[in-house]
């Protein structure tokens, strides 16, 4: 009967979510408890020359940090093991094996550098220390480059070798296949390990099939408790203790993890949480890295649909490593649908002339200065026009679109005949029915040159100074604030900004103001950030 063992790696990948700030003292907890439990195998951090000693964090630059951060305390039964990410940590940073904490280290071999991560492996064997080969991304490789790798792999002759879905990107058949491609050409004495990532929710359902699966091999299967870990998470480890204990005779102590989650790791849940989110459905789904999804959705501009069209323009040779400007080039082409919208310029210029206008925007202050906006609006009897929202009780001359994850959210409630109003719709903004009143070419409104290219106030006071008017009322244009639900009147608006983000967002539109003010008379009617 094959050899199945369990390695815990909450104290290394689980570090991905606290930045490795574990505190000394639920460092030891968690060890103890891993310890306790008969983990045969325990992770306890990253060996990386650029970051400093902490007794507090699971990262140091030498194996010495190691040594001193579980300085005393028993291993009982467990191997212990660090990681480095080739090219993060020399070798002179490393004592012998026999004078380290550790036993063991594992070294993550990217796939441009795998040659050079392999010698690497080989001067690790001449330290003694059992060396685990962990080709990350796994499925960034061909049959054939595989088959390469794994011919080098026996030539090392390392401990272990494993099977890395760094993105969760593996259905049982793929995760099966690679696994019998390398099962039946690696050195028999060599362990075979599987670490999942959880985007498809198949971290444990994936970990079981290998551990079912007919082989003599011995089996080595990673797990956090909790499933801690790097974007969805891994597979938790009370479930392989669970069914380890359950179905393959061993005595795992799954108490002791509980006791890890409920000392160590639930007070973190809490802070940041991990787990399946649509960002990592979307990054495993389109077999990408996950920070693409992550900067789309960040924009808070598209539909989840939008966002997986461009996630599938990505090419081949960039979908596993990460490029911004590359990303947000394919963003603003995607959006780009360039139009002729002379017609509909000359159409509004003539609708606007000799009028004033009142801009209403979604902020607070639309509610809380509902009077004085009322008072201005029977008073002056200007044109109003709201920014991607229906405003209540008031009147409506027109609405203008830009964000087209916002008319999603309209569409639904707004009548096919608008009637009292008229929709002023930027080009990559694509009607649920019929035709917008007037359509403007997205591209010619927008600023490349910032973050964020396409806010929507600033698009719209650019049309306003192409069609010349003299005059605009501002109203609802609170700025932006990071705390929670104080950005927008309706809740169903209300989104969460990091706090250095909010201020460049209300530096730059305040900017913006500040120089459509040298042509064009701009009031502000309720408090502003922009003022």
């Amino acid at each position: 009967m094959k050899e199945v063992s369990l390695l815990d790696c909450t104290l290394r990948d689980g570090g991905f979510v606290n930045e490795w700030n574990f505190g000394h003292g639920t460092i030891v907890n968690l060890f103890e408890r891993a310890v306790s439990a008969g983990i045969d195998y325990i992770e306890v951090g990253f060996l990386d020359e650029r970051e400093p000693f902490d007794i507090d964090r699971t990262i140091t630059p030498d194996s010495a940090g190691m040594d001193r951060i579980f300085a005393g305390l028993s291993h009982g039964s467990s191997k212990i093991f660090g990681m480095i990410d080739y090219g993060t940590c020399p070798l002179e940073a490393l004592s012998e094996a026999e004078a380290s904490v550790l036993d063991g280290i594992r070294v993550m071999v990217k796939k441009k550098t795998r040659f050079e991560a392999l010698e690497f492996c080989a001067e690790l064997k001449k330290k003694g220390y059992m060396v685990f080969v962990q080709p990350v991304s796994i499925t960034g490789y061909s049959d054939e480059e595989l088959l390469d790798l794994v011919e080098r792999v026996n030539a090392l002759n390392p401990f272990a070798m494993s099977i890395v879905d760094t993105y969760g990107l593996l259905d049982r058949s793929n995760l099966m296949h690679y696994f019998t491609l390398i099962d039946e050409r690696l050195n028999p004495e060599i362990l075979l390990g599987y670490h999942a990532h959880n985007n498809f929710q198949l971290a444990y359902s994936n970990s079981i099939a290998l551990v079912e699966y007919d082989t003599k091999r011995h089996l080595l299967i990673d797990g956090s408790a909790y499933g801690m870990g790097k974007s969805a998470g891994n597979c938790p480890l009370e479930l392989l203790t669970m069914y380890a204990d359950e179905n393959l005779g061993k005595k795992y102590d799954t108490s002791q993890i509980l006791e890890m989650i409920d000392t160590g790791i639930l007070k973190i849940y809490e802070q940041s949480p991990w787990g399946y989110q649509m960002q990592y459905f979307l990054c495993a789904s389109n077999d990408c890295h996950p920070k693409y999804p992550q900067y789309l959705l960040k924009k808070k501009t598209l539909s989840v649909r939008g966002v997986n069209e461009i996630l599938k323009l990505i090419d081949e040779d960039k979908r596993l490593t990460y490029h911004e400007e590359y990303i947000e080039e394919l963003y603003l082409e995607y959006q780009k649908n360039d139009i002729n919208d002379t017609a509909a310029r000359r159409e509004l210029k003539e609708a606007f002339s000799g009028r004033e206008l009142l801009l209403l925007g979604p902020g607070k202050s639309i509610a809380g200065s509902y009077k004085k906006i009322a008072a201005y609006i029977k008073e002056t009897a200007p044109l109003t026009i709201a920014i991607n929202f229906v405003p209540e009780g008031f009147p409506l001359d027109f609405l203008f679109l830009s964000n087209s994850k916002r008319y999603m959210q309209l569409s639904g409630s707004l009548p096919e005949d608008e009637g009292s109003f008229r929709v002023i719709a930027t080009s990559n903004v694509t009607s649920a029915h019929g035709d917008f009143d007037f359509c403007l070419d997205y591209a010619s409104l927008i600023d490349p040159s910032f973050e964020i290219p396409d806010n929507s106030l600033p698009m719209l006071l650019r049309l306003l100074k192409s069609l010349e008017v003299k005059k605009t009322v501002l109203a609802g244009f609170d700025g932006y604030t990071s705390e929670r639900g104080k950005n927008y009147a309706f809740s169903g608006m209300e989104y969460e900004f990091i706090k250095d983000y909010a201020v460049r967002l209300n530096d730059y539109t305040k900017g913006v103001i500040g120089e459509m003010k040298k042509e064009m008379e701009i009031v502000f009617l309720t408090e502003s950030a922009y003022e």
